[in-house]
């Protein structure tokens, strides 16, 4: 315990103090490609007259297209890729408890997202949380906008409600692979609802919601709107596709838990390899696939910024295969599939909240570092940390999450390439300061650590107290497959 709290004061370190940056608000200089920040399209002209003057802006069909489509491949990371990926990386007994813990932990994700999570996080609220206006997607029709990154150009918002319901289930799948092995069925389920309803929620409202560009028509109405957004908003982190509200959230819950479950049975003394590496490059294949649905798809346009954010997550994430593979080749003699597939999923995570921001070479930059990095952070930083993560889901997506949120406020200078912060009310790319931009990302690493370190703490004892995390030593030790689900993967 010593340990957990002495690592949850490290790791909360990072927050410092920033000012907030008004109106500037992200998006490329180009084509409105910015952060998943979405809101629902209650932005609106400050005079109602003008307001009642103005057409309604109707969506366009090539962008609901191309939403909907980014949400389907944000499924399919979830299930089959990140069920096949970490499958593939436990042991034989275990397969089947892996898979059905992430297709369970999808589809009851789903659930809440529209029976209450879309509405508390894409509502307008406080800084932390939205109302429950939207309880079971109340009002959201065929008819109903959202907003995106353009003045008058908007989506269906149905499309951004599964988009965005899409996010939040492979958030909480990460975490499973965390403690895979060894925690109870019914546990992890009672956890999930919990971390969601009480961290990914919050998050992703204080990162993402906003009241759209329509509200920012002069400097006093884009002040007024920039007080309804989410905390973190406010505080000006840019985060285009998840880096703090998916991967770091997720990787912070993933270590706790693991802490507060304890280690494998045999742990450092048993070998605990993967059973099968090619169902976990299946798995990592896929998830590459389905991530152009995840950054491209948090344009909401069929933008050219799109585009940028597809050619981003491409490049930087070969980067990251090919700086794993060289960096272990140099130090263990071989190159190894499991660490090509680890370095890719790393490149996928960093260069996550700068895809939309960064331009190509910053995207190399970003692979680049992330594949050695994130080596270190599976094995050095592992074993500073002492704690059994089975898949190494805070050495990659924690470490990755942070080194990409950090990265973004470097590599979104335009005079590196990068596309800037987008000025609303002066509807050009605002002056870029990359010393209060890098502030502001610290705000966010800072507070995602923090939040969800404290809720998965208390969710995880309450849940300890009630149920009990862990399966019964002669059950880990026969397997889970059996144990707890009366089924095996294999037949041989």
């Amino acid at each position: 315990m010593k340990r957990l709290f002495a690592v949850l004061a490290l790791l909360g370190a990072v927050a410092v103090a920033t000012p907030a940056w008004a109106e500037d608000k992200p998006a490329a200089a180009a084509a409105a490609t910015s952060t998943t920040v979405a809101a629902p399209a209650a932005a609106v002209a400050s005079e109602a007259g003008a307001a009642a003057a103005t057409p309604a802006p109707v969506a366009n069909k090539g962008d609901n297209a191309w939403v909907m489509t980014s949400a389907a491949l944000v499924i399919l990371m979830s299930i089959p890729g990140l069920a096949l990926f970490y499958g593939g990386l436990v042991r034989s007994k275990n397969m089947l408890s892996v898979l059905m813990q992430v297709f369970v932990t999808f589809s009851l994700i789903s659930v809440l997202w529209v029976v209450y999570g879309y509405s508390l996080a894409f509502t307008e609220g406080g800084g932390f949380f939205g109302v429950f206006d939207k309880l079971f997607l109340k009002g959201v029709t065929v008819d109903s906008v959202a907003a995106t990154f353009s003045k008058g150009v908007v989506i269906s918002e149905l499309a951004y409600v599964v988009f965005q319901g899409a996010f939040a289930a492979i958030t909480c799948g990460l975490i499973v692979g965390a403690f895979a092995e060894r925690a109870k069925f019914a546990a992890i389920l009672v956890f999930m609802v919990l971390w969601f309803s009480l961290s990914y929620v919050p998050m992703a409202h204080m990162v993402w919601y906003w009241a759209g560009p329509d509200a920012y028509v002069d400097a006093a109405a884009g002040e007024a709107a920039t007080k309804t957004a989410g905390f973190l908003f406010q505080k000006g982190a840019l985060d285009f596709a998840g880096g703090t509200v998916v991967h770091i959230n997720a990787a912070i819950a993933g270590l706790i838990g693991a802490i507060v479950i304890g280690k494998r049975i045999g742990y450092g003394r048993e070998s605990m390899a993967p059973h099968s590496l090619t169902f976990t490059m299946i798995g990592a294949s896929l998830l590459w696939f389905g991530w152009f649905g995840f950054n491209a798809g948090s344009a909401l346009e069929a933008s050219g910024g799109a585009a940028l954010a597809m050619v981003n997550t491409w490049v930087a994430t070969a980067c990251a295969a090919m700086s794993w593979m060289l960096a272990e080749w140099m130090l263990k003699g071989k190159p190894s599939m499991l660490g090509a597939a680890s370095g890719a999923v790393a490149g996928l995570v960093a260069i996550t909240p700068a895809a939309g921001f960064v331009g190509v070479m910053g995207a190399i930059c970003i692979g680049l570092l992330a594949g050695v990095i994130c080596l270190w952070g599976v094995n050095g930083l592992k074993r500073l940390l002492g704690a059994d993560d089975s898949l190494d889901v805070f050495g990659v997506h924690g470490v990755g999450g942070i080194l990409g949120a950090i990265l973004t406020g470097v590599f979104a200078d335009p005079s590196l390439g990068g596309t800037g912060v987008y000025d609303y009310v002066a509807n050009k790319v605002g002056d870029y300061d990359m010393t209060a931009q890098l502030i502001s990302q610290l705000w966010g690493v800072g507070t995602v650590i923090v939040w969800s370190g404290i809720v998965s703490l208390v969710a995880f004892k309450l849940v300890d107290m009630v149920i009990g995390l862990r399966v019964p030593e002669e059950e880990e030790r026969e397997g889970l497959d059996i144990t707890s689900h009366g089924e095996s993967a294999y037949h041989y």
